[in-house]
């Protein structure tokens, strides 16, 4: 007799998700770190970047059975771009502004520690914006020889002041209009510890503790923070594992439409 993982893949890419149905009152952990499961049995994980796997997912039923699965990562090839002649303040901010980047990213953090019962990712998500993507999850850039932390995110150019959509429903936990990296920052709670994150906006339409639904808009594309023209920044986090926004369910097979 079949038990709770019925519905788990065998495998998933690095930066993918998982949206899964298990019986519902079961536990579950992934990798040995509990995770929520809906009252309808739901429950939802990633796999980040650079990870190697297997994903090793347990679910244990109410009367007590547990079934534990091996999900294997597909590895993905990541595009390494070498820049030189960049400004060293540009590569190692001095100390007071890296202290201000430093505080402003913990401030983000916090807030995708979040993790309640809502099921706004249930129905699969919308492109935030139409426009072409100008930079993929992923991707690496060194300059100078300096290494950087991989793009945790997707960018879709637009014009300035075009209209983001909310691309599932969630609530509003971060929103300010002048970090210094990222400028107008807006970051939208889906539910069970996943998130947007919505950077370089030049408007913000949207408050902290804000319900918001799938397609109302929650900003104005921008160029504000560190960019170099006007575009959308669209990250997707399971709390902090980075994932990639062009596997989610709504989203992957499609164009920015």
């Amino acid at each position: 007799m079949p038990l709770a993982a019925a519905t788990l893949p065998a495998s998933l890419s690095q930066g993918g998700l998982v949206t899964a149905t298990v019986a519902a009152g079961s536990s579950a952990t992934v990798n040995g770190k509990s995770v929520r499961v809906g009252t309808d049995g739901m429950l939802v994980f990633g796999a980040g970047r650079d990870e190697k796997g297997p994903i090793v997912v347990v679910i244990t039923t109410p009367d007590g059975r547990r079934e534990t699965s091996r999900l294997a990562v597909t590895p993905r090839a990541w595009p390494v771009e070498r820049v030189n002649g960049v400004p060293a303040k540009t590569v190692n901010p001095p100390p007071d502004i890296a202290a201000r980047i430093q505080r402003e990213q913990a401030e983000v953090a916090a807030a995708r520690k979040r993790d309640d019962d809502r099921e706004g990712f249930a129905h699969g998500f919308i492109w935030p914006v139409t426009g072409r993507i100008s930079g993929r999850f992923g991707s690496q850039r060194i300059f100078n020889g300096t290494p950087k932390s991989p793009h945790p995110g997707m960018d879709i150019a637009v014009p300035q002041g075009t209209p983001v959509k909310a691309p599932a429903d969630g609530i509003v936990t971060f929103a300010k209009p002048d970090l210094y990296l990222t400028g107008g920052t807006v970051l939208i709670d889906h539910g069970f510890g996943l998130s947007s994150n919505f950077l370089h906006l030049s408007r913000l339409d949207v408050k902290v503790g804000q319900v918001v639904h799938q397609g109302e808009v929650i900003g104005a594309a921008g160029m504000t923070g560190r960019a170099t023209g006007p575009h959308v920044h669209w990250g997707i986090n399971w709390f902090e594992v980075r994932l990639d926004p062009l596997l989610l369910p709504g989203i992957a097979g499609t164009a920015p439409h």
